[in-house]
């Protein structure tokens, strides 16, 4: 690892501080002297000190409550100078600390910091604040943690949310956030920027792995499981944090799959598609969210009141605050064009519903705030309103009282038993896509040959987000994990294993190297995959896996010997050509850095696969399809219905045992509107070996008054099965799961017949009376 210095040191400067004001917490902690008996009792409490509070506030101080600096921005030098020693600059820290009163501050520098420096830097600013400050209003940091606490040293770095998404099992993405909550706590970080709640309209979209996939339904699911793991009902527990969910709304369906890109959707399918996983999360108590980047229909979300204040806000019940992406204010000017300068950006977006600007920065979103409340053009109220937002939550997370988490050890920070639960997380969710002949799982006795850009690479494995926001610097890989190449040697002995890279991510190294050394082994194991990246540098001009990782498959193949296809990428990379030359396909998503374990694990027999696509695998770049398209997409050029063809649907999988589906039962074949049915299936193990089957119920309307999708995904369970076992699974659908939102933008339900889909078998019933 890099070698890094915190130091404490201050550049020299003369401090002008404020006047020290002894304040006590008195008027606004004397509602603590009566027991709370309901939640709310509880936020009416919290309520009380947040006002009391705001009534000693100046303007300027409550501005301050609305500012979020960049980290580097209180250092010396650059804000993105290369540093390998972190020093704080006296004069920044009085005048964005003092002067303008920044109430959070995010992220970080240049490296990752272990607990202990986080808790070094964490711990100065809060003294800062707290010594030179008028009100001592705590810091509330906040940070990028997407999968585990990936930006402090030796976290645990979980799989991405398309991992979790790929287990269909809830209870992993709970898992996964309780340990994103913990590790984040040991390091005093009590706020996270995630998780991602936008549904992944198009495959092309290069953060489509830090989401749980295209459908709604498994979105609102996953997301429900990973905020209670990671926020539960109290955020200011020792093992919780506040969620920040993102991107509000839209971010993941550009229309033409690059980031940041406008999003072209009416409001149907907006509120359709995309508002459940977000509507779920709000009632769970939310309490911040990330607005998105991009425009919706032309408006620019940070600037659309209808979104934030009328439909987030009013309709919703949103109590929390609403924050801005990176420097997204000053991208009202320079990218969407709808401000003239500054000021503009920033009096449009607080009029909007913006309660803290990310300016990471400096003060200039301050100042020009300052000055437009002063000048009448936006009211003392909207600030208000903003303020008591952030202080209600500043006073939940805890911070008030331990702002540094003091009153617990982290003993179990990157412990065993965390590693442990990892692995198994990233071996549930990796998804057999293609298995000829049971060739898989392969002998121990095998000589293999491993090749390809992904073989020997922990950034691979990790993805973006991973020590550094990019994910690409080597230097900060945690030495102790193994990529594929070494999980495989640990497991049948290296002197079974040869290795050529072959290519690196675009361009060839030495693919004859890898040919000749094919000749010598009996099995290649082709190991592709996407180097990592996150917004704007994500971006990709075709869905392809690139030229020259189809090239080494296609050579590997001519040398006889059978290729076991491994896949490491967020993204389905188009392999049209490559699939029929590959024996087996893997789709490993991005595992994270027990990702090399488990892939060995599932090639090798000791692990039986069980994942499933989260999303639909377009076979053409030309043709792409989400789970919940209309049949009139799938007319093809003969005016038949022959045109659906994506190389694997939605929720395909495979396992090393094959299971059996009985014949769906109904509880009754019609009920009444505002009532419920009740489905099951008897599932059978007809393999050899144990194996988990994700038993999937789909449900299409087959007339309805707007053209209905093929099908929606509305219940989905994981069970377990030794060979030869049968188990009965149970699922009740209601009239609520069949509603759909109309012309008119409202959720309704019409009578009529329903088909049900589980696995290969089909049934239909009707709702709304008697069957016709």
């Amino acid at each position: 690892m890099r070698k890094t210095k915190i130091d404490i040191r201050l550049k020299s400067a003369k401090a002008n501080w404020w006047t020290f004001l002894v304040f006590t917490y008195s008027l606004f902690l004397v509602s603590c002297n009566t027991k709370p008996n309901t939640t709310n009792d509880l936020d009416a409490q919290t309520y009380a000190k947040v006002d009391s509070l705001m009534s000693l506030m100046t303007l300027e101080e409550k501005v301050g409550q609305m500012l979020n600096l960049g980290f580097a921005a209180l250092l010396e030098g650059e804000f993105f100078a290369g540093r390998d020693t972190l020093i704080f600059d006296e004069e920044k820290l009085n005048r964005l600390l003092v002067t303008y009163g920044a109430g959070s501050v995010q992220n970080l520098s240049t490296f990752p910091m272990t607990p202990e420096q986080w808790r070094y830097n964490i711990g100065f600013l809060q003294e800062y604040a707290k010594k030179n400050t008028r009100l001592k209003i705590p810091l509330l940091y906040g940070i990028d943690a997407v999968h585990g606490a990936n930006y402090t040293a030796g976290s645990v770095m979980t799989p991405h949310q398309i991992n979790l998404a790929a287990t269909f099992e809830p209870e992993f993405a709970k898992i996964a956030g309780e340990l994103t909550a913990y590790e984040l706590k040991a390091s005093a970080i009590p706020w996270n920027y995630a998780p991602v709640l936008d549904v992944s309209r198009h495959p092309l979209w290069g953060r489509i792995y830090e989401s749980f996939g295209e459908d709604t339904y498994l979105t609102t699911e996953m997301g429900k499981a990973i905020l209670d793991g990671m926020q539960g009902e109290n955020p200011a527990a020792y093992n919780k944090v506040v969620a920040c969910p993102k991107h509000f709304i839209g971010y993941g369906a550009s229309y033409n799959g690059k980031d940041r890109s406008p999003i072209m959707l009416p409001e149907r399918i907006i509120r359709q598609s995309l508002l459940p996983p977000f509507e779920s999360a709000i009632k769970m108590g939310l309490l911040s969210l990330m607005i998105s980047s991009g425009s919706l229909n032309g408006v620019p979300s940070h600037v659309d009141y209808n979104l934030i204040t009328k439909l987030l806000k009013d309709e919703l019940g949103f109590k929390g605050f609403v924050l801005s992406d990176w420097s997204d204010v000053d991208n009202l000017l320079l990218i969407h064009q709808v401000a003239a300068d500054e000021r503009e950006a920033v009096k449009k977006s607080v009029l909007a519903g913006l309660d803290m600007c990310m300016d990471p920065y400096d003060e200039s979103f301050a100042v020009h705030l300052i000055e437009l409340v002063k000048d009448g053009e936006v009211p003392i109220s909207r600030v208000d309103d903003a303020v008591r937002r952030i202080l209600y939550v500043k006073f939940k997370s805890g911070i008030f009282e331990d702002p540094m988490f003091e009153s617990r050890s982290y003993d179990e920070f990157a412990s065993p038993e965390s590693d442990s639960i990892n692995h198994h997380i990233a071996c549930e969710s990796i998804t057999l896509l293609k298995n000829s002949n049971d060739i898989l799982p392969l002998p121990k006795e095998s000589k293999v040959l491993i090749t390809g850009v992904s073989a020997n690479s922990i950034n691979y494995l990790n993805g973006a987000w991973s020590r550094t926001w990019s994910g690409q610097d080597t230097i900060f890989n945690d030495l102790d994990k193994l990529t594929i190449l070494q999980a495989v040697q640990q497991k049948i002995g290296a002197e079974n294993v040869s290795y050529a890279k072959g290519t690196g991510y675009t361009e060839e190294i030495d693919i004859p190297a890898a040919v000749r050394k094919a000749k010598q082994a009996d099995i290649i194991i082709a190991c592709v995959g996407e180097k990592p990246a996150t917004e704007k540098p994500s971006d990709i001009d075709e869905l392809d896996l690139p030229d020259v990782q189809q090239q080494l498959v296609k050579e590997l193949t001519a040398t006889g010997k059978p290729v076991i296809l491994v896949m490491v990428q967020g993204r389905p990379r188009i392999i049209r050509e490559i699939e029929p030359l590959s024996q087996a396909i893997v789709m490993a998503y991005l595992p994270g850095n027990e990702g090399g374990r488990a892939i060995a694990d599932v090639l090798f027999g000791d692990h039986n696969p069980s994942g499933k696509l989260p999303y639909t695998y377009p076979r053409y770049s030309g043709s792409i399809w989400t789970l919940d398209h209309p049949i009139s997409d799938e007319r093809d050029v003969t005016f038949g219905l022959d045109g659906f063809k994506p190389q694997y649907e939605f929720g395909f999988g495979l396992s090393y045992t094959t299971f059996e589906y009985s014949e769906i039962q109904l509880g009754s074949d019609s009920f009444p509107m505002n009532e419920s049915v009740n489905i099951s299936v008897e599932v059978t193990n007809t393999g050899e070996i144990a194996g988990k089957e994700s038993v999937l119920l789909f449900v299409s309307d087959e007339v309805a008054s707007i053209s209905p999708p093929v099908k929606l995904l509305k219940r989905f369970r994981k069970i377990n099965l030794k060979p030869g076992e049968k188990q009965k699974v149970e699922f009740t659908i209601n009239s609520d799961d069949l509603k759909f939102v109309d012309q008119h933008n409202k959720w309704i339900a019409e009578p009529g017949y329903f088909t049900v889909r589980i696995g290969d078998k089909t049934d239909r019933f009707y709702m709304g009376g008697n069957s016709k």
